[in-house]
């Protein structure tokens, strides 16, 4: 099987009957080119209002669970009846009431229960994909494309750590061809369920942030692509947020590595550990708008030629800087933040940035703010000896600060680069808090205060010319 092309549809590429319609025509005119297999997120919003069910299920609020279950089904039922019509329709109404059923049968056991294990949310969530799929392959049966969903359970074997699952490669390959292959080989267009896994014992599991195109790489690289086309709601990757900026432009290619840094750092492209089973493959990876679908959009690639600098700017708001120091200079600073590490990593917090002193050895990393509580908790257990002692001095907490990163493939050994990003920053009279940069010298992180972080953002961005210079391609 040759040239083969997965499209991956993002949460509002889906988000209505008309939008899954753009998505079907989309990928029936690939289909009309070369053999095409098909990943799908929930509907726009649809996990959020699934984890929001689970939750009050878990506090007893009975009548959120069903309001929230009705909403569920209404708005699918509703989008069946755009997309499909007769005996079509009746089947795929009898499915997502099925599906609806099991979604609201795991809230009763978790409402029981007064808790959300694990194994029972990543049943649950992946409801929302699983609905996307068997209306998008409804419809493209209508549209007399023969069409399956395929439950990426069946498909993308995982470990057991639910909710933040990682993907077996040598099983799933083997999956994949067992299951998928055959379909596209007799002209059969796959759905699959973004997000979703199952262990190797059956158990299903979700892939974390960034699931469903995490599962679009995960199959383009089992089943041997040639591309991956992620389709979403923006025209690719841009040199910053254009909320924040006047004058962003998109980049027409950007490195694996900096599409990655870019995506842990806070912008809206692919998460970091989407790229990964890519890499070692040579796929490229295509970030389209599916809104604008003839606009070019970015290429992912391993290399790029462009000129020396920063290439794009993005930041993140909701991060908290915890700052652990020693009371004394004669504690071992290093065995503290060895020891820290290990706690953070137990808790699957990402550290996303992290810088020490060399004197005092004390030391800050910054964590998303979501993650917080789970990672001081952490942290108190695992030097809790020391913080009673007095040895340590209490872990402190600064929530009203924000992550800039400057990226660029480009921007090793740029003489000068560093003093003019912070000038422009102190301009603004923003104060600039701490700084980690790491030896590849892809990405500068910079934390700043809260209330300095657009202004900070535009002026990095204006002092760099980054939309100037990726408009001259």
């Amino acid at each position: 099987m040759k040239n083969l092309l997965v499209m991956k549809f993002g949460g509002t590429s889906m988000g209505s009957a008309e939008r899954i319609k753009v998505a079907s025509r989309l990928a029936r005119a690939a289909l009309e080119m070369r053999p095409v297999a098909v990943v799908v997120s929930a509907m726009a919003k649809v996990t959020d209002l699934l984890l929001d069910t689970l939750r009050r299920a878990e506090a007893g609020d009975m009548d959120s669970v069903e309001k929230n279950c009705t909403a569920l089904a209404e708005r699918h039922l509703a989008a069946c009846g755009e997309l499909l019509s007769g005996p079509a329709l009746d089947e795929a109404v009898k499915e997502v009431e099925e599906l609806v059923a099991e979604f609201s049968r795991i809230a009763q056991g978790i409402r029981m229960l007064g808790e959300r294990p694990p194994r029972s949310m990543d049943e649950a969530v992946a409801i929302g994909e699983r609905l996307s799929a068997l209306m998008m392959a409804a419809h493209l049966n209508k549209k007399g494309v023969r069409s399956k969903a395929v439950n990426a359970r069946e498909v993308i074997v995982t470990d057991s750590v639910f909710g933040n699952a990682t993907p077996l490669m040598e099983q799933t390959r083997e999956r994949a061809n067992r299951v998928l292959r055959p379909l596209i080989e007799e002209n059969v267009l796959p759905v699959v369920t973004g997000f979703n896994g199952a262990t190797q014992d059956g158990r299903p599991t979700t892939l974390g942030r960034g699931g469903s195109d995490f599962s679009a790489s995960i199959l383009a690289a089992a089943l041997d692509a040639s591309e991956l086309w992620i389709w979403t709601d923006v025209d690719g990757i841009m040199t910053a947020d254009p909320r924040l900026v006047p004058d962003p432009a998109v980049l027409a290619e950007v490195t694996y590595r900096e599409a990655a840094e870019l995506a842990y750092n806070g912008a809206k492209v692919l998460h970091p550990r989407t790229l990964a089973p890519l890499v070692e493959r040579q796929i490229p990876v295509w970030s389209k708008n599916s809104f604008a679908p003839e606009k070019p959009g970015t290429k992912i690639v391993p290399e790029v030629m462009a000129p020396p600098g920063p290439r794009a700017v993005t930041s993140m708001a909701g991060v908290a800087l915890v700052s652990v120091e020693p009371a004394s200079a004669e504690i071992s600073g290093t065995r503290i933040m060895g020891r820290a590490l290990d706690a953070l990593g137990a808790t699957s917090a990402e550290v996303l940035a992290m810088t020490s002193s060399s004197y005092r050895q004390s030391f800050c990393f910054l964590v998303r703010r979501d993650e917080l509580p789970r990672a001081i908790e952490a942290l108190e257990a695992a030097l809790s000896l020391e913080i009673a002692h007095g040895y340590l001095k209490p872990i402190e907490v600064n929530d009203q600060v924000g992550l800039l990163a400057v990226v660029g493939e480009g921007m090793r050994g740029t003489p000068g680069l560093a003093g003019r990003i912070f000038t422009a920053i102190s301009r603004e009279k923003v104060n600039v808090i701490a700084i980690a940069q790491g030896s590849s010298e892809l990405t500068i992180a910079i934390v700043v205060s809260r209330e300095g972080l657009d202004k900070a953002v535009r002026a990095v961005h204006a002092e760099c010319k980054m939309g100037e210079l990726a408009r001259r391609g």
